[in-house]
């Protein structure tokens, strides 16, 4: 199992499985505590969840405010493109993105910290997405980021994908940071967001 942290944006890492494969099919770990301890990525996860979307289906950017989650990303059907783009008020790389193909070829995990902004598009004919997140979903504090911010220019590989209307109608990173519902940079948690009450 190898671990590669993201060198544009600190925080993020990328996971690449150990495969045993032969003429009956394949096995591998998707998560061992200790050896992604090992990695990087000591966190603990406190839900799973699993979505199935079609081709052209865009969901994102997704963020959580307050109780920011840490995302443990995978793909086991299809393919997508995965961004994530940090959010935090003062960090040095606040408004910048990653994106990297996730598919259930390449068997690539994302690991995304607490305060970055999540979305993901369908590629392929169809995609399963399973991921880990280290706080509960809170219906209350679920928030979005315009996928199409002309402030981040993600090169999209669909130009007009599905959305849904949460999503369709999403306001940008300045309006977002002007209404104050974005997570601060807290240089003494090792760049984590600052958990601020609200």
């Amino acid at each position: 199992m190898r671990f590669t942290p993201v060198a544009e944006l600190p925080g993020l890492i990328l996971v690449e499985p150990t495969v045993y494969e032969d003429e009956r099919g394949f096995f591998l770990e998707s998560y061992h505590s200790r050896k992604f301890a090992e990695g990087g990525i000591s966190e603990v996860f406190v839900q799973d969840n699993h979505s199935r979307s079609v081709h052209g289906v865009l969901r994102g950017l997704h963020f959580q405010h307050p109780d920011a989650q840490g995302k443990l990303v995978r793909v086991t059907r299809g393919e997508v493109f995965d961004v994530a783009v940090d959010i935090r008020v003062g960090s040095p790389t606040f408004g910048r993105w990653y994106g990297v193909v996730l598919s259930a070829e390449n068997r690539r995990q994302l690991y995304i910290p607490p305060g970055f902004a999540h979305g993901f598009l369908v590629t392929g004919d169809e995609a399963d997405f399973l991921y880990k997140c280290t706080v509960h979903y809170r219906r209350e504090h679920d928030r979005v980021l315009a996928w199409n911010d002309p402030a981040l220019a993600i090169p999209w590989p669909i130009a007009e994908p599905l959305l849904s209307p949460k999503d369709a109608s999403a306001p940008t990173l300045a309006e977002l940071e002007a209404a104050g519902v974005l997570p601060r940079y807290d240089r003494a948690g090792f760049g984590h967001p600052a958990r601020v009450p609200g």
